[in-house]
């Protein structure tokens, strides 16, 4: 095998929840212009549709369900459905995620629920789902965890407290070593990618708030960018990380290395 097919996903079919937009979209198309075939889910029906119809005039075979991570319930019978559809799922990015800013002597109860409901709860019932009906009967498997650079450090006391994310974030960077460690034996790699900012839905009102601050704390002195995910994404999914497993990645201009 050639450095270069180290990278093909030709045959392989990949998941990504939080699909339609920002970040996930930025993975599925690394992904699919390598080959895969790409499945997409997030809430919004028509995010979804425009994400496919962007996806497939790149030339990329995409699929898109509509569902909502924290309708936990849902999430076995949707991968039995994508299964019976699409195929067995090869590779598994669980990219969806919410957050919350709130003092925390003032976060109410019920927000840091949908937080952890949707970030740790949903990210567990789709990896035991996928692992289960894909993974483990075929011996083969790549999940990538998109974690956070808030699941390593706390929070900046001058920045809006984030308690809930930055515990949920922990909590995803922790599944990410414990899951690798039980699967490692059986050809199934669980790595996680730990962003920094990177200008999206989520991390708007953040930004909007404290953009110059995070730039000055950024030893590279800007925020991601559309094409600064997508190839840790591709190495992860890849047989070229085939012996990588366990490991929680920043990819925050160097915010962690200081």
């Amino acid at each position: 095998m050639t450095f270069k097919n180290l990278f093909d996903l030709n045959g392989k079919t990949a998941l990504i929840t939080g699909g339609s937009r920002g970040l996930g979209l930025q993975m599925a198309q690394a992904l699919g212009e390598y080959g895969a075939t790409v499945i997409l889910t997030a809430r919004k029906q028509n995010e979804l549709d425009e994400a496919k119809a962007e996806l497939e005039a790149l030339g990329i075979k995409a699929h898109v369900y509509a569902n909502d991570l924290a309708q936990t319930d849902t999430i076995d019978p949707l991968i039995e459905k994508i299964v019976a559809e699409v195929g067995p799922i090869d590779i598994l990015i669980n990219n969806a995620g919410a957050t919350w800013g709130a003092p925390s002597t003032e976060h109410p109860l019920d927000a840091w629920a949908k937080v952890m409901n949707v970030n740790v709860n949903g990210l567990f019932v789709i990896t035991q789902s996928v692992l289960k009906r894909c993974m483990v009967p075929r011996g083969a498997g790549r999940i990538i965890n998109v974690a956070s650079v808030a699941g390593l450090q706390g929070n900046d006391p001058k920045m809006v407290p984030t308690l809930a994310y930055n515990t949920s974030k922990g909590a995803v960077v922790n599944f990410t070593r414990a899951l690798a460690a039980e699967f490692a034996a059986r050809g199934i790699t669980v790595n996680s990618i730990c962003p920094g900012y990177f200008p999206t839905k989520m991390t708007k009102g953040t930004l909007a708030y404290g953009e110059q601050q995070i730039l000055a704390h950024t030893p590279m002195g800007r925020l991601g960018t559309d094409r600064d995910l997508g190839g840790l994404a591709l190495f992860l999914a890849s047989d070229a990380s085939a012996y990588i497993t366990g490991q929680n990645i920043a990819v925050d201009g160097g915010v962690t290395a200081v």
